[in-house]
């Protein structure tokens, strides 16, 4: 009877000069109380993915990773990969044996690092008369009574670490899509300033710098925060100011097109022109160059050197945006100018457009801005009576430097913007 009472005798208080305090009880309150199992399995579990779990919600917890690297090095005391209701989860490892197990860690670190996990709740201290982690065992080798560290807490609040864990993983998701829109929208900024600078240099020396240098200004806070890690309220906050910036560059972009080339505002109301010598009604090749523009200059089988055609001062991905509609008709990703140009091959056809009204914008402006040119129309194709007549009226006007391509992108990139706000 006395061995019976001396094997289901259970330490409350620690040993040595540690004093009972209210946390210890109510620790001690958490370690003993009945096990809520998650899952399907309500006997045992995997030790190690309830130890990931943890990792996950460590937070939630109040313990650090240090701390976690001390209950790893005590989990791989228990020789079976589960915690079962049914079995001994008490381990009693010498300070030697577990200091090896924690990478080499000193013995004061150690006990800083568990009387942590012991606060916390998730293990709980089962010391001997003399403060000692041992076994006794009987004549058969059979554990009598041991001392060390009961693991058994983590398996009774399995429940609270899944819940705690699936929690922290949303959490830090919801995270991630703030933090990812928000660099989105500072890279969208910082290459329309960049174009908008370009633009004003091109058509006006020295005027439009200070609207560009004022934005450039409001925009160096939120590159510096994205340095270091800002919780979901700040990013929040930050995405929306980044939101506001942009919308003040894009609608900055927007008069200064239309001051500057008077493009984009015709792309936008071509359907209403009715003229017959206008765009709406496609002349042939012959016409077109009668009407003034030299045909060496037209002409993809002249003789005379093509013009100069650099690529679009507008970043190819801000096409793609700009033109989703092109998207179905291409082989793979819109992430090269090449499959731009394949895709505007294969859609031009569809839209009506001619060969040779094709391979004309292409050797006046270019490959890769006549397909921008070609994805744009079909982005407002139910406004163009007769697109075929529009691009070629576009590659005379270009043909005499007439005409780029940025404000045609940038009024429709603008129609999205305030598509989006009111939506």
């Amino acid at each position: 009877m006395s061995r019976e009472i001396t094997m289901n005798t259970i330490s409350l208080t620690p040993f040595g000069r540690q004093p009972v305090t209210a946390g210890l009880l109510a620790a001690r309150a958490l370690a003993v109380m009945p096990p809520v199992m998650p899952g399907k399995n309500h006997t045992a579990l995997d030790k190690w993915s309830l130890f990931n779990d943890l990792r996950e919600a460590r937070a939630q917890f109040g313990v650090s990773d240090r701390d976690l690297g001390v209950l790893y090095a005590l989990l791989t005391f228990l020789p079976a990969k589960t915690l079962a209701l049914d079995a001994d989860l008490l381990v009693f490892p010498s300070n030697n044996s577990l200091s090896d197990r924690a990478h080499g860690m000193a013995e004061s670190t150690l006990r800083r690092h568990l009387a942590a996990l012991v606060k916390a709740g998730l293990i709980w201290r089962q010391d001997s008369p003399n403060g000692k982690r041992y076994a006794a065992r009987d004549r058969a080798g059979q554990v009598v009574v041991a001392y060390g560290f009961d693991l058994r807490p983590l398996l009774n609040r399995a429940a609270q670490i899944t819940e705690a864990a699936e929690e922290a993983r949303v959490a830090a998701l919801a995270l991630r899509r703030l933090r990812e829109t928000l660099v989105l929208r500072l890279r969208d900024a910082a290459k329309l300033l960049a174009y908008g600078r370009e633009l004003a240099a091109e058509t006006a020396a020295g005027q439009g710098a200070s609207p560009w240098d004022a934005l450039d200004a409001r925009l160096i806070p939120l590159r510096r925060a994205l340095r270091r890690q800002m919780d979901s309220a700040t990013l929040i906050e930050m995405t929306d100011l980044a939101g506001d910036i942009l919308n003040s560059i894009t609608a900055t972009l927007s008069s200064f097109t239309h001051e500057s080339d008077g493009t984009a505002a015709h792309f936008g109301r071509h359907h209403t022109n009715s003229n017959e010598d206008s765009s709406d009604s496609e002349p042939c090749q012959e016409k077109g160059r009668a009407a003034g523009t030299d045909a060496s200059e037209l002409d993809p089988d002249s003789d005379q050197l093509a013009p100069q055609r650099p690529l679009p001062s507008l970043p190819l991905y801000l096409i793609v945006k700009a033109c989703p509609d092109l998207a179905p008709y291409a082989k793979g990703d819109l992430t090269s100018w090449r499959n731009l140009i394949v895709a505007a091959g294969f859609v031009r056809g569809m839209m009506g457009i001619s060969l040779s009204a094709w391979e004309e914008a292409c050797f006046v402006m270019g490959d890769e801005t006549a397909a921008a040119v070609v994805a744009a129309m079909l982005q407002k194709i139910t406004g163009i009576t007769n697109p075929g007549g529009y691009l070629r009226a576009l590659s005379a006007k270009a043909a005499l430097g007439g005409f780029s391509a940025g404000p045609m992108i940038m009024a429709l990139l603008n129609g999205a913007s305030s598509n989006g706000a009111k939506s």
